[in-house]
């Protein structure tokens, strides 16, 4: 979506809203840590967000992977910064083709520094020498796909008259080539800035202008930034922070609370401006803070607007259902499903191909290093410590398992206890949802999609288990007829009690003006895709162990051995039904399996 008509949108509705800005990092690593950190971040609420291209050109590459990740896997709406700097127009051709390949529709366009090296700006040979000549040109090439942003500077206003009066034509002349935006240069005198505006206004300016917000972080960044910018510091931010130039964590607790009150003074000023873009530096604190200060709470339908993160390239921006199984992988189902003819939009079946992607084609890992692995799961000898790291993980106390590289998610918490106790009986959960019937679609822990709806879920559980204990289970599964399973074991082998060949709705929402969304699954071919990939989890998990070790014996045995299950309770009125099987089958287990002296058998594998 445009950013202008995103600005056009929050302003018809009243709202506050704000975006981040990121640049690329040097090493692969670092971007791996970032992309982690963006994910994370749209837990704060940004409408968009934005990739700087970095000084001399030399990171092109990087920011264009960038901004087709965040496209299409982080699914939050991205700006490219795009520069003039060592690009020839052929290159500038390229990130322009990969930027709308992403489904980007925003860029801001700069002549950008001088390259790496040099003191003095130069145009490269076939390139661009001014700003305005790079909007004009991707205007020619791509008529009113993108909007265009620029840079606008509030420091000018400091500057003598007539050099004043020449900046503001030259910004005159690029708002009138096609600008659809102005994105500032950080300032920290919120005087200055208001001068700026009403001065971009009375030149005749009436583009939406968006303030630029770099929080404080420590002492010597603030000088390090601001005298690179020559931006002027107001002497009370001087004489605030400097007693406390040693201590990072007060500047930055001192800091947010300055800036937070530039922003207040901003927002009140009548200016017509709504929106604040933050400078990040990619880190995570400094901007947390000053949002909380302000107090800032994202919408829900802004960072959930629907259970999963959307993607937002031009073949995806339009699906609306996915299966429930990759839930805790969305980026295994977006490379396993890219080349699909089309996207489940509506209804999920033949309006797919059934095509998913072959394992190997992706490639199945651990996101974790053998040391790390090692030191968040440790080296567990008998199922009974197996089946405690996923009591853990569901009780939010272990950070990640294979199946999920993120902690447990909020709603996890009004089934947690009950998690915890399946697989202390020895049934070791993979994924799960709580039943939810008619939540508020602002609900903090359940809530998603557009405002003033009600939301509804049934309870659904996936796991491993031993096929002695499945039995038992079954027994109980097949005396209720709200529930529906598949059962699958390593081979493929298939069993259900369902009689309907079509997908199960196991979450829906009711909006306003709007038909019912329907955007989770359960359905039997995508079970059968996901199978591969869930058993290979547990595969390479085994493997971070020495081979011959106890601890590689006994996982390779238990995802050997065991069979992969869902099951479904399509009442979604009662929340504790589909736990009473479990608990039911895993008493009788136990109570085959005491030794002659009543205490119940060391537990190996349920089998």
């Amino acid at each position: 979506m445009r950013i202008s008509k995103k600005i056009e949108q929050s302003n018809k509705e009243g709202k506050l809203w704000w975006s981040f800005e990121y640049f690329p990092p040097r090493t692969a690593q670092g971007l791996q840590n970032l992309l982690d950190r963006i994910k994370r971040m749209t837990a704060l609420g940004p409408e968009f967000i934005d990739i700087t291209w970095n000084a001399g050109g030399r990171t092109s590459d990087l920011t264009a992977h960038m901004v087709k990740t965040c496209q299409g896997s982080v699914g939050v709406e991205t700006c490219m910064h795009l520069t003039c700097t060592n690009m020839p127009k052929e290159k500038v051709d390229i990130a322009l083709q990969e930027a709308k390949k992403a489904g980007c529709r925003n860029v801001l366009a700069l002549r950008g520094d001088p390259p790496q090296g040099k003191d003095e700006w130069e145009a490269v040979e076939g390139g661009f020498v001014h700003g305005i000549d790079l909007v004009k040109h991707i205007h020619n090439e791509y008529g009113d796909y993108f909007d265009i942003a620029v840079a606008g500077f509030p420091q000018f206003q400091l500057l003598p008259p007539a050099e004043r009066d020449l900046e503001m034509k030259y910004l005159k002349e690029k708002v009138d080539a096609g600008v659809n935006f102005i994105f500032t240069q950080m300032f920290y005198d919120v005087d200055v800035f208001i001068d700026w505006v009403n001065a971009v206004r009375a030149a005749g300016i009436t583009i939406p202008i968006v303030p630029g917000i770099a929080p404080i972080q420590t002492w010597n960044g603030f000088l390090k930034a601001t005298s690179l910018a020559n931006t002027k510091i107001p002497q009370f931010f001087l004489d605030a922070l400097e007693p406390y130039k040693n201590d990072d964590e007060k500047v930055r607790e001192i800091g947010t609370k300055l800036v937070a009150d530039m922003c207040r003074k901003i927002l009140a000023a009548g200016l017509g401006i709504q929106g604040l873009h933050f400078y990040t530096m990619n880190l995570e604190k400094g901007t947390k803070m000053l949002l909380e200060e302000l107090n800032l709470t994202p919408r829900v339908e802004t960072i959930k607007p629907l259970p999963w993160r959307q993607s937002l390239t031009p073949n995806r921006r339009q699906e609306n259902i996915r299966p429930i199984f990759w839930a805790n992988r969305a980026d295994s189902y977006l490379s396993r499903t890219e080349n699909w003819d089309e996207f489940p939009n509506g209804r999920f079946g033949d309006s797919r191909s059934p095509a998913y992607g072959e394992l190997d084609g992706y490639g199945i890992w651990l996101k974790q290093t053998k040391e790390e692995a090692l030191k968040l799961w440790g080296e567990p000898k008998t199922f009974a410590e197996v089946a405690s790291l996923f009591s853990r993980f569901c009780l939010g106390s272990l950070k990640a398992l294979p199946w999920s590289n993120q902690a447990a998610s909020s709603e996890t918490s009004a089934i947690a206890l009950h998690l915890a106790k399946m697989n202390e009986l020895g049934f070791l959960t993979i994924n799960s949802q709580p039943a939810v019937n008619g939540a508020r679609s602002d609900d903090p822990q359940f809530g998603w999609g557009p405002s003033n709806g009600y939301v509804y879920q049934k309870a659904y559980l996936e796991f491993f288990v031993g096929p002695q204990l499945l039995e038992l289970l079954i027994a109980h599964i097949e005396r209720d007829s709200n529930m529906t399973y598949y059962v699958i074991n390593k081979q493929g082998d298939l069993r259900t009690n369902t009689h309907s060949d079509g997908p199960n709705a196991v979450t829906w929402g009711v909006f306003p003006g709007k038909e019912i969304v329907q955007p989770t699954v359960v359905e039997a071919l995508s079970f059968m895709a996901w199978k591969d990939e869930a058993y290979e989890l547990g595969v390479k998990w085994a493997n971070i162990y020495e081979a011959g070790t106890p601890s590689r014996k006994l996982m390779m045995e238990i995802f050997e051995s065991s069979c992969l299950v869902n099951v479904v309770h399509n009442d979604f009125k009662d929340s504790q039904a589909i736990f009473e099987p479990f608990f039911k089958a895993g008493a009788e287990y136990t109570a085959q399996h005491i030794n002659g002296n009543g205490s119940a058998a060391p537990k190996a594998l349920p089998n």
